[in-house]
């Protein structure tokens, strides 16, 4: 496994950027919704992203010193859809929000492509998910 980082991590601060993979071959979803994360990055009350694909992993937190903890939530987050679909007895969850006091995550599966967008909780996670399913 190799971990690269993204040429404008140096250049700011503000985002911390890692980009891990075990295949140089990525697939088009993935690039397409790399893309349209880092324009969601940019929208006011985002705090930042984690996407898991099926051989590559992106992440873009603002605050770098909590990226064990929203990973974690992220994984809690699809493993928790997991649960409540077989509870419900549906195939899968495609999307889920969570909100907590100050906190919203969006939790949206796009394919193979499992994806954490971390948000304030006055932030509009319907635009974001409308430009995740487009």
């Amino acid at each position: 496994m190799s971990m690269k980082r993204s040429p404008n991590q140096t250049e700011t601060s503000l985002t911390n950027v890692a980009v891990i993979t075990t295949s140089n071959a990525e697939n088009p979803t993935f690039a397409s919704l790399g893309a349209s994360l880092v324009e969601i990055q940019k929208m006011k009350g985002v705090l930042g992203y984690i996407m898991r694909g099926t051989v590559s992993a992106v992440l873009d937190l603002a605050e770098g010193d909590k990226i064990t903890q929203y990973a974690f939530l992220s994984y809690q987050l699809h493993e928790s859809c997991l649960e409540i679909a077989k509870q419900l007895n549906i195939s899968e969850i495609e999307s889920a929000l969570v909100e907590g006091k100050s906190l919203k995550v969006l939790f949206v599966k796009v394919g193979e492509n499992k994806i954490s967008v971390f948000m304030e909780k006055s932030s509009d996670h319907l635009g974001i998910l409308k430009r995740l399913l487009i």
